[in-house]
């Protein structure tokens, strides 16, 4: 996730206190990630976390190391099943996972 940009919204005290209390847990940013992402993916709670978890699924297989020193063909194991989840989303218009 090399490519992010920052971009500031409002909210109003609740949400900025609850939003605060994720932020000790360094999971504040991913949160909003997520739910803007979900919103901009459609109104459909399945496809939002259907295309979420294909890119939870993705990051995971990214991030393994015990992955990483597996080859067949000539190519990792972890590139393989990287872009072979990334594949199960290509119909549904959605962004696949970016390689770290």
């Amino acid at each position: 996730m090399s490519n992010l940009i920052p971009y500031s919204v409002y909210l109003s005290p609740e949400h900025y206190a609850k939003i605060r209390e994720h932020a000790r847990n360094r999971k504040a940013s991913s949160l909003v990630r997520d739910a803007i992402t979900m919103i901009i993916d459609g109104n459909d709670p399945y496809k939002a976390g259907y295309h979420q978890a294909i890119r939870d699924a993705a990051k995971v297989v990214d991030e393994c190391k015990e992955l990483k020193p597996f080859s067949f063909n000539g190519k990792s194991l972890s590139d393989s099943l990287f872009n072979q989840i990334n594949k199960l989303d290509t119909s549904s218009g959605v962004k696949n996972a970016k390689k770290t």
